[in-house]
């Protein structure tokens, strides 16, 4: 049956957009409130333990040959800290390897793979991870130089990625601009909104700081099908089962809607970045980075990843942004 509501106007939707990012930043702040409080009782209890503990538990500076110390090499220049999916977190090698070994970085991570940026910003594990990790570095009067934070690459690809399109033989065929701005520009923006306010709040009460925060968007992938390790029964392909699913089977034609799709995620990244609430926090453009063209496959290690020549072009883009910080 035909709908009788008429299309919200831009002015409508403008206006619903700046009342659901106020709501964002109130969760981000409630969050931020409970990981404190969740924190807060924890250190009372870590207290506890360490006054009661018996005298042979406790630690004592150990004399630790120089060579040893030297084999473990110099401190890095700087510490960062990350919270993110398998950009920060993949296997052999991934972003936060390559701004260690490549550019010198302590990095503290809490990252991990296939994490949503939902769960990073509302099931508070990763936020708990991410208080404590600031908590040590106190303890060792250190403070971290940035925040990393990778996340909605998974919110966007995978099994629900055939839901984001109309099928090729429908009417409008292709990316379902409804469902696009519900799941980017609503879905996703809140739980951004919210976890850069839960991490903002949780830097200023932990540690008196406010602390740059790095953010990106992903580079344009080839939705050729590729896995991890081949795929099956490892994670992937993400994308091409999708294409497939909802008739599209022209690998070029599917890699220009992907391109599409990548770039609307960027531009809410880089709008969310630019918004007056968060002026620490730094958008870094990474299209363009990993070649889609000829030997695509030498910077792709599959649908979603790169290989770890691109994972070290990332890093590099990164550094560079760091830098400036």
């Amino acid at each position: 049956m035909p709908s009788n509501r008429r299309p919200k106007s831009t002015r409508t939707r403008t206006t619903a957009a700046a009342a659901s990012t106020r709501k964002a930043v109130l969760v981000g702040e409630q969050l931020a409130a409970k990981v404190r409080r969740e924190r807060t009782a924890a250190l009372r209890r870590r207290a506890a333990a360490i006054a009661s503990a018996p005298r042979r538990v406790r630690a004592r500076a150990v004399e630790i040959e120089a060579r040893f110390i030297r084999a473990a090499g110099s401190k890095g220049v700087a510490t960062l800290v990350a919270e993110g999916d398998s950009w920060f977190d993949y296997l052999w090698y991934d972003v936060l390897d390559m701004l260690e070994n490549e550019h010198g970085f302590d990095v503290e991570s809490v990252a991990g793979a296939g994490d949503r940026v939902e769960d990073m910003a509302y099931s508070g594990g990763q936020l708990a991870n991410f208080k404590k990790i600031l908590e040590k570095l106190l303890r060792r009067t250190e403070l971290p130089k940035a925040i990393l934070l990778s996340g909605g690459g998974n919110d966007v690809a995978g099994k629900e990625f055939f839901m984001l399109l109309d099928h090729a033989s429908s009417a409008n065929p292709g990316l379902n601009e409804d469902v696009i701005r519900g799941v980017i520009e609503v879905r996703i923006r809140n739980a951004y909104v919210a976890i850069l306010t839960a991490v903002t709040e949780l830097c200023v009460t932990t540690t008196g700081h406010t602390i740059p925060i790095f953010v990106h968007g992903y580079d344009r992938p080839v939705p050729d099908g590729r896995g991890f390790a081949g795929g099956w029964p490892f994670p992937g392909p993400w994308l091409r089962p999708g294409f497939h699913q909802k008739g599209f089977l022209n690998q070029n034609q599917n890699k220009q809607t992907v391109g599409i799709l990548i770039d609307r995620f960027n531009d809410m990244i880089k709008s969310v970045a630019a918004d007056r609430r968060f002026p620490h926090v730094r958008y870094v453009d990474l299209r363009g980075t990993l070649p889609t063209g000829v030997n695509y496959d030498e910077w792709w290690g599959n649908e979603l990843h790169p290989t770890r020549k691109g994972f070290k072009a990332v890093a590099q883009r990164f550094a560079e942004a760091i830098s400036k910080a």
